[in-house]
């Protein structure tokens, strides 16, 4: 009998598809290696390097130090810009001395620094006046707003294109509504679809609109140190320009920690996002499951594992599932990054270090839904049927020609002949030719059918 201990020896493992603990590493890996120069821990230390660096050369640039000659600004550039991860290496090792990961980043510059004639007399202003917070406000920041700006752009921008070429091509295809689960006024496919896109459409507009803030002001925001070393320096002015400077917007009252409030908004936005598409999978699920779309099959793949016949939703059904996911660290991250005991404690520094894992997530939902969308066709056959046998749903229009010709009590007439009931056009018809209505208005509802009864459905599809 094999021992139960002898199932829990993969110990220091390459990270795999097959060894990873979480499916970002794993299973969904390669959905998501775009966010690897983002998020992950040596794009963490990038974003420190980039911002130390340039710190440095706004000190020069507002004569707090002397002038740097090319060769000096050409090798701060260089260091920048062909940072490796061997170099990330280099600063993790001396990480392990610290105990301080933005220390570390500070003694790997004064080493480099000290390779160059002129720079080597300047390593002690290498995070000159700053907090670690300093630094790794404007670095979170940063790689939040280059994140947002990779799914905005990319995957997000063209999930709504996609939505919009379905709209426009099944803008005059009919289908049944329903309201409350219930048969409800017709609309068009393309209509349906339309929404959704419409919904994205005003929500990226907030989220392109959406500013995040940073703070570079020293240990409690109070600009303490830098006075006592510059008294004359116009400090607000140099924190206010540098954070401008890098697309940012400047806070200038804060703790030792920037509040944040503007990335929490963000993330906010980021879960309204994901809650549209979250009602888009719901619909899309349910309008599949009734057969108004059926599914392109793929050789090979398999529905269900006992059952041959079957075709799931499973692009939807994923989709769902990593949106949710996505929406419970947006949802925990926008309310415990705003919190901090009195001037700084790290439980939101402890939590920052799990943003990669929402936009992950959205990631692999954009996928799934963009593969689910390209596999749908519209079942005309089932979707007509639907529309023939429901002509109940006509009566909406005669109550209201009723109501428009003064005719008391149109709707309760009709509810009394319609509710709960499966009515035919010519119970219809019949009731329409009784009414006490202008030629021209029952001739006008007796051209009524549960498919060309559509108001402006069609337009709106094809305008959005």
């Amino acid at each position: 009998m094999i021992s139960y201990n002898s199932f829990f020896t993969l110990k220091n493992m390459k990270i795999t598809e097959l060894s990873a603990i979480s499916p970002i590493d794993g299973r969904y890996s390669k959905l998501v290696d775009s966010l690897q120069g983002i998020f992950s821990e040596y794009a963490l230390i990038k974003y420190r390097i980039l911002v130390e660096i340039e710190w440095f050369i706004h000190l020069h640039k507002q004569s707090i130090l002397p002038k740097l000659t090319t060769g000096s600004m050409t090798f701060l550039t260089k260091l920048q810009k062909e940072f490796s991860l061997k170099e990330a290496k280099k600063i993790k090792s001396i990480e392990k001395k610290t105990n301080h990961d933005v220390k570390a980043v500070e003694y790997y510059l004064k080493d480099q620094f000290r390779k160059t004639k002129q720079l080597k007399g300047m390593v002690e202003f290498i995070h000159f006046g700053c907090t670690s917070e300093d630094i790794n406000n404007i670095a979170y920041a940063l790689m939040v707003k280059d994140a947002s700006r990779l799914l905005l752009k990319n995957d997000i921008s063209k999930l709504n294109t996609l939505l919009k070429k379905k709209a426009h091509q099944f803008a005059e295809n009919p289908m049944i509504s329903r309201t409350h689960g219930q048969l409800a006024t017709p609309t068009t496919v393309g209509k349906e679809l339309a929404n959704f896109s419409y919904r994205l459409d005003i929500i990226l507009e907030d989220l392109y609109q959406t500013n995040l803030s940073a703070k570079m002001n020293g240990a409690v925001g109070n600009y303490n140190a830098h006075l006592v070393a510059y008294p004359k320096a116009d400090w607000e002015k140099i924190s206010r320009t540098f954070v401008n400077k890098l697309g940012l917007e400047w806070s200038p009252y804060t703790t030792q920690v920037e509040p944040k409030d503007n990335m929490a908004r963000l993330f906010h936005n980021h879960e309204r996002l994901n809650n549209v598409l979250l009602d888009f999978c719901r619909d899309m699920w349910g309008y599949i499951s009734l057969d108004y779309f059926s599914q392109k099959t793929t050789k090979g793949e398999v529905g269900s594992s006992t059952m041959p016949h079957k075709i799931n939703p499973i692009d939807f059904e994923n989709a769902e599932g990593n949106l949710d996911l996505a929406n419970s660290i947006f949802h925990f991250l926008s309310s415990k990054i705003t919190k901090s005991r009195w001037q700084r404690d790290l439980s939101d520094s402890t939590s920052m270090r799990n943003i990669g894992s929402c936009f992950a997530y959205t990631l692999i939902a954009l996928s799934s839904l963009i593969k689910g969308i390209n596999k749908l066709q519209i079942n005309e056959k089932i979707i007509n049927r639907d529309l023939e046998d429901a002509w109940e749903v006509l009566t909406e229009a005669i109550q209201t020609v009723m109501r428009k010709h003064h005719i008391e009590g149109g709707y309760e007439v009709m509810k009394e002949i319609s509710r709960g009931k499966n009515i035919k056009k010519e119970d219809l018809h019949s009731i329409i030719n009784s009414l006490d209505i202008p030629t021209v208005e029952k001739n006008k509802l007796l051209k009524l059918t549960p498919s060309n009864y559509l108001g402006l459905s069609k337009k709106l599809a094809k305008q959005i």
